[in-house]
């Protein structure tokens, strides 16, 4: 009775939608719509990805119970499956709303569509809650990721992206106050890159104060128009001269050069269009510096272009890269770079002026800044050695602030003394102190030279004891990064593993930290475990547990580093059998050999054969019991990268010996 009364009205009146017999087929079709037709999203990107995962899950139990189950279901099944269509059809329309709507409308409401994102997940898991699973003919695995999504849709606390509440407060700040240089940045950052996105911006924003102004109220329609003045604005101000300019290079009358015959390797990997800034990121790759350093503050970690961890985030300038820019366009009489100024990169063969003067400006201009961070690196340092605890924290503060500002500042500042001063900080037992302190330890440590000098300090403790027992997360979040830095030189692998407390610090991180601090005990744990000591060590901590969780953890969105540390710890024996106890791995790889990234889908395959061999029948045997493990391995077999490729034949072959054998594998 108790769950007849649950599945009251609101249910049943959904289920007058559909005929009994579609159903399921209804529920297939809608779950593989919402999972393929995926477009670009500048706003709720994450949250939109981590619901689609979600929908996956759901979809391959929608296809093992039609395929497995008589047509004749369980009623209460019926019913549940129907109110599932009800909540799947209202997923989709919202990731619609979100990718085909006003970027900008959506991100003024992102709160309120977090809590609709938070409010089916909801649903999802209340219909879960009363699926008679026991009466459905499905397979372990399917029932362990159904259970594991119904675990994580009860355990889901509502919470708005970060990122985006801070685009939102952008976005506010920039309806007040119209700052050309900060609108160029946060444009872009939505993806309004040009003329037309802008036109069809206005378009949709105007569609959308249609639709507001019977229900939403006169604020409402006041602030979709606020946002209209806003991208008009931005129309006159960004994009005018920069699309005329191209448009008449495109008919320039003394070349024939067309947009087309540009080489590819003048254009930026991201925006695709020709860089006017070339620089170099730590991968070795060229980017334009507009759309690199917009990547970077958006809060990403890794080169767009190879997927490489970026080590660190200087942008060195690509002269030659520029250079040979400049011989292209004299060659071919044309002018790829807007001129700005008299002093421009390319400058006409009547301005021998500027070229005479420009490098005496440069040196002069080069040797003043240097003397200037000279004297205030060791007027800091001074203030470090000798100043209260109040002027300690402001000069470490200052030394964090100055680290940031290039390699020569890093040089400078260590060679004034700072290093052993900011180490001893470490533990003042100040929260603000230790937490500016391991910053500026971890921007110095950028610079390679430093890394020795900061170990040869005696670092390692002090930045594990801030790690262990930090007072701010942000304090034990640069900690964990400055560890990651250290172990990028092969020795300090060594001597961090040794030391007792750093990986069970790093462990406890990844347990405890947000998703920048989870990322950042990742990528260090990585590291580490490529010393094969210390590979026990982390499985020993306790590490692989929560790495596994970490797979389906939409907050903390290190699928790949977490993947990629346990293909790593698997290569000692503790780990390997600590990894084959889980019962949910296995069909969580399988589907990431489906919808993971390249290095994601590489990494699982990593994991999988290392599982199945030398004495893994168990897992042989749950991987042919699994109906999508034998597709998922055949396409990535034809489709992945050589790596991916080898490995996959490798495990087909295994898997088709233990078919052939006289008993179950």
């Amino acid at each position: 009775m108790a769950m007849d009364v649950a599945l009251s009205s609101p249910i049943m009146a959904a289920s007058a939608f559909l005929p009994h017999g579609s159903v399921l087929q209804s529920l297939i079709v809608l779950a593989n719509e919402v999972c393929l037709e995926e477009k670009a999203s500048f706003v709720q990107a994450r949250t939109v990805s981590t619901m689609r995962r979600r929908i996956k899950l759901l979809a391959f139990l929608f296809e093992e119970v039609h395929e497995s189950n008589s047509p004749q279901l369980p009623p209460s099944s019926l019913v549940c499956f129907t109110e599932l269509f009800s909540v799947v059809r209202r997923v989709k329309l919202l990731i619609q709303s979100c990718e085909e709507g006003s970027c900008l409308w959506s991100l003024l409401q992102t709160e309120l569509i977090s809590n609709q994102f938070y409010q089916l997940v909801k649903e999802i898991g209340r219909v879960l809650d009363i699926l008679p699973l026991s009466f459905l003919k499905l397979t372990d695995d399917t029932r362990e990721q159904v259970e594991l999504l119904h675990n994580q849709a009860k355990r889901f606390e509502f919470s708005a992206d970060e990122r985006e509440v801070r685009r939102r407060d952008e976005l506010l700040e920039l309806m007040m106050n119209k700052k050309n240089k900060d609108l160029a940045e946060f444009f872009s950052s939505v993806g309004l890159r040009s003329l037309m996105d802008c036109d069809e911006e206005i378009s949709k924003l105007e569609v959308e104060a249609l639709k507001q102004a019977g229900t939403g109220g006169i604020m409402v329609v006041s602030n979709i128009n606020n946002l209209i003045s806003l991208v008009r604005h931005a129309k006159t101000v960004l994009f005018s001269k920069t699309e005329q300019f191209n448009l008449k290079f495109q008919h320039h009358s003394c070349s024939s050069i067309s947009m087309d015959q540009i080489p590819d390797d003048f254009r930026c990997p991201i925006s695709l269009d020709v860089m006017r800034d070339p620089v170099i990121v730590s991968s070795g790759h060229t980017y334009d510096r507009n759309s690199i350093a917009q990547w970077i503050d958006s809060g990403h970690h890794v080169c767009p272009k190879s997927n490489q961890r970026l080590i660190h985030v200087a942008l060195i300038p690509n002269y030659a890269l520029k250079s040979l820019m400049q011989q292209w366009c004299q060659e071919n009489n044309v002018n790829l770079f807007e001129p700005t100024k008299p002093c421009s990169f390319l400058k006409r063969s009547n301005s021998r002026r500027y070229r005479s003067e420009e490098p005496i400006d440069q040196i002069s201009a080069s040797k003043a800044a240097s003397d200037a961070v000279k004297m205030t690196a060791e007027f800091l340092v001074g203030k470090l050695a000798t100043g209260s605890p109040d002027v300690q924290r402001q000069a470490a503060y200052e030394l964090r602030l100055l680290a940031k500002t290039g390699m020569d500042s890093r040089r400078m500042i260590a060679e004034a003394g700072a290093i052993p001063f900011l180490v001893t900080l470490l533990r003042s037992g100040d929260p603000r102190i230790e937490e500016n302190a391991v910053t500026a330890l971890f921007n110095l440590a950028i610079f390679n030279n430093n890394k020795i000098l900061i170990v040869a300090a005696g670092a390692i403790d002090n930045i594990t004891h801030v790690l262990e027992s930090g007072k701010t997360m942000e304090a034990r979040e640069n900690a964990a990064a400055t560890i990651f830095s250290l172990t990028m030189v092969d020795e300090f692998k060594i001597s961090i593993g040794a030391s007792p407390k750093a990986i069970p610090a790093l462990v406890r991180l990844l347990k405890e930290g947000n998703s920048a601090g989870k990322r950042d005990a990742a990528t260090a744990l990585c590291n580490l475990a490529l010393y094969k000591a210390n590979k026990a060590c982390i499985v020993g901590a306790g590490a692989v547990p929560l790495l596994i969780e970490l797979l389906t953890d939409e907050k903390a969105g290190i699928t790949d580093d977490a993947l990629q540390a346990l293909s790593l710890v698997l290569g000692c024996s503790e780990g390997l059998q600590e990894i084959r106890k889980s019962r949910v791995l296995v069909p969580l790889l399988v589907d990431l050999l489906r919808f993971g990234s390249p290095n994601g889908k590489e990494s699982s395959i990593t994991v999988l054969l290392g599982m199945c061999k030398d004495g893994g029948e168990e897992v042989g045997r749950r991987l042919l019991m699994n109906p999508r493990s034998i597709p998922s391995l055949q396409s990535l077999a034809a489709d992945g990268s050589l790596k991916a490729r080898r490995k996959a034949d490798a495990l087909l072959r295994l898997l088709n010996r233990c078919c052939f054998q006289s008993q179950p594998c």
